[in-house]
Parts: C-alpha cells; sequence; structure tokens
C-alpha cells in the first residue's frame, strides 16, 4: 500500500516482492505466495518533480502534463489536501523539458494538469513584471516549437487574476476553451461550501475572458443538492447556468466525504430531491449545449485530429479550440495527428459531424 505521494516507488517495491517470492519458490513452493508486504504512505519532499514520465502511444497527438501536487484550499466537500497534501509546484524548467520531449514524439497538444492549476507555484516562486508563476509557465510552453495547442485544468476563481486573463490575449497557442468550476451560483451555499468567491466574482471573470477571447467556451462543474441548499438556492444557479450560457457543465450530486465538514451539517437533501434538482439542471444544460452545437452546422471549424473514435472505430475524431467533438470520415495514418478544418454537417447535440477538407 502506498500513498499517494509514492506513485514513483510502486514498481520498485513490486518488483523487490516478485525477486523475493522467486528465491523463495526456489527453496520451497509452498512459500511462492509469500514475501515482503510494504506500507508507505508518508508525505515525501519533492514528490511533485516524480510526476513527469510518459509512455506514448504511436500517433499520440494530445498529452497530459501534472505541474503540481496538492490542495491548500479547504473546501467543506473535499478530501484532497487530505489525501494529496499541500500545493507543491515542479519547476517550470523540468515541465518544459517534458513538454518537448513529448513534442519530439509526434504531441501536438498538452494539458497542463493541477487541482487548482492557476495557483501553481505560487508558494514557491516569484511574480515577474506582475506575472504570476503560472502566467510564466505558460508563456515558456508557449515557446516551445512544434507545440500547436495549450489547455489547463482546473482553474479556481480566487487565482483568476488579470494576468491569466490578459494571456488570453497574446499566446494564440492558448486554447479557446477553459472548464471553470462555479459550483453553485449561490453566495449562501458558496460560504457553506468555502469557496471563497462570490456569485458576482465568477459572473464578472467569465465575461472579461470572453472580452479577452471572444470565441472561448466555457464549461463547468456543479453540485446540487448540497446540505441547506434551499429551492432559491438552486433556483439562482439555474440562473447563472442561463445568464452564462456554460457550453457544458458537468452536474453532480452532493455525496458525503467522510471527515469532511460537509458530511455532519444540518439539512442533509433527501436523495430524491438531489435526484430532481440534478435532472432539472441537466435538461438546463443539454439545452444551452445542444443550441450552441446546431448555430455551428454550415461552418468550419479547426480540428486537430486525435485518431479513431471512441465510438466507432470506422470514423475518426478531432477536438476544436473549444473542445468540442468533431466526428469524420478519413485516413487515420495520414490525419492523426495534423490539425485542419471540417465543414460541420449535423450535430446529434453533443458531437458534431462533417467533412474534413485536408489536402
Amino acid at each position: 500500500m502506498v500513498g499517494t505521494q509514492k506513485y514513483h516507488k510502486v514498481f520498485d517495491y513490486v518488483d523487490n516482492i516478485f525477486k523475493q517470492r522467486m528465491e523463495m519458490r526456489m527453496d520451497d513452493p509452498s512459500l511462492s505466495l509469500s514475501g515482503e508486504s510494504v506500507c508507505d504512505i508518508e508525505e515525501e519532499k519533492g514528490s511533485q518533480n516524480t510526476i513527469r514520465d510518459h509512455v506514448t502511444q504511436d500517433n499520440q497527438s494530445t498529452a497530459f502534463v501534472s505541474i503540481m501536487q496538492g490542495c491548500n484550499m479547504r473546501c467543506s466537500f473535499c478530501i484532497v489536501p487530505d489525501t494529496r497534501g499541500k500545493e507543491r509546484g515542479r519547476p517550470i524548467q523540468d515541465i518544459v523539458q517534458e513538454c518537448k520531449q513529448l513534442v519530439g514524439k509526434g504531441v501536438r497538444e498538452v494539458t497542463l494538469l493541477g487541482q487548482i492549476v492557476n495557483l501553481y507555484g505560487r508558494t514557491e516562486f516569484e511574480k515577474v513584471d506582475g506575472k504570476s508563476p503560472f502566467v510564466q509557465l505558460l508563456e515558456a510552453v508557449h515557446e516551445i516549437d512544434g507545440l500547436e495547442r495549450i489547455r489547463f485544468t482546473s482553474p479556481h476563481p480566487i487565482g483568476y487574476r488579470q494576468d491569466l486573463v490578459e494571456a488570453f490575449t497574446y499566446l494564440p497557442k492558448l486554447c479557446s476553451h477553459i472548464h471553470f468550476p462555479m459550483q453553485s451560483g449561490s453566495d449562501r451555499i458558496l460560504r457553506q461550501m468555502r469557496r471563497p468567491y462570490k456569485h458576482a466574482k465568477f459572473v464578472e471573470i467569465c465575461e472579461n475572458m470572453k472580452a479577452a477571447r471572444p470565441d472561448l467556451a466555457i464549461t463547468t462543474d456543479i453540485i446540487v443538492g448540497f446540505p441547506g441548499e434551499t429551492e432559491e438556492d438552486f433556483q439562482a444557479t439555474v440562473d447563472t447556468v442561463r445568464q452564462l450560457e456554460f457550453d457544458n457543465a458537468f452536474v453532480f450530486t452532493y455525496s458525503k466525504r467522510r471527515n469532511t465538514p460537509a458530511a455532519e451539517m444540518e439539512g442533509q437533501i433527501s436523495e430524491r430531491v438531489k435526484e430532481e434538482r440534478n435532472q432539472a439542471l441537466l435538461a438546463v444544460v443539454n439545452e444551452l449545449s445542444t443550441r450552441k452545437n446546431q448555430a455551428l452546422v454550415g461552418t468550419r471549424q479547426q480540428i486537430l485530429c486525435t485518431g479513431p473514435s471512441k465510438t466507432n472505430k470506422e470514423r475518426l475524431m478531432g477536438r476544436t479550440s473549444q473542445n468540442k467533438i468533431v466526428i469524420f470520415e478519413g485516413d487515420e495514418q495520414r490525419m492523426t495527428g495534423e490539425i485542419f478544418d471540417v465543414l460541420i454537417q449535423e450535430t446529434t447535440g453533443f458531437s458534431l459531424y462533417g467533412t474534413p477538407e485536408l489536402q
């Protein structure tokens, strides 16, 4: 058993146990299932610098790159700070080097990962020219030759400063999509969740981002049925979803996590009410997403082809800069990893279908 900061030791532990079992088996077959057990769950200084090795597949065009571990926030519903530890960021030069190696293997797009990705490096690295460590990292990754697209997930409103908004005006490799967790549209529930921002601030950031990048798509996370959530609180969330017109949203019904403050709060909502609110909000989200995708029929959308569709291997798929899935027919070997336009001809609601225009 290993802790979340010990992943890099798993192979050595398992390899050592197998070697011991083989040695025992040679002496006494009845001992073949015996061997040393391992329990290593303590924190490890510098463990964030071990999350860097990739095994790439043939024609792999996208990759995820972890830039940090842990979280210093204390949302009342979340156990991540206890299971992952405090925020710890990797050095910029190490992340850039990893991205360069991926590009050398054919990767065209990277997604930078962090529990609160835009707070990267705030406790370890200094601001430079008023720019946060995260924006400094974006600028450094942007300079990599051969890298065409940059994504990141998931940012937190508390760290979404003006320097990050402005980055979308001068870093064209940043994709026109952010996944931006709102959680609730009610200030009262946000306080209960220990989310240190108000509804108005979240809306302001979204509006500033759309002004900086007019074709921006915003997706979000929302929790319904949080302890104490009234019909008025829920309606505030619905109203905000309609106001901001999210391109999509992951809607979760609240579920207890042991040893979190929310699990002990009064006003726990019944499963029936939680599910009713979940379905009602999903209907609004689906309506908005379908309408937005329908508006794209007849347009040309630039996509990065990632290979065969996950649901139909006879077709190919790609994603637009706004992270919308596009399905089309074509030559897998020739098109995978390429960026080209697709004429959108129809939509089923969430996926787009079209004809590629690759010469």
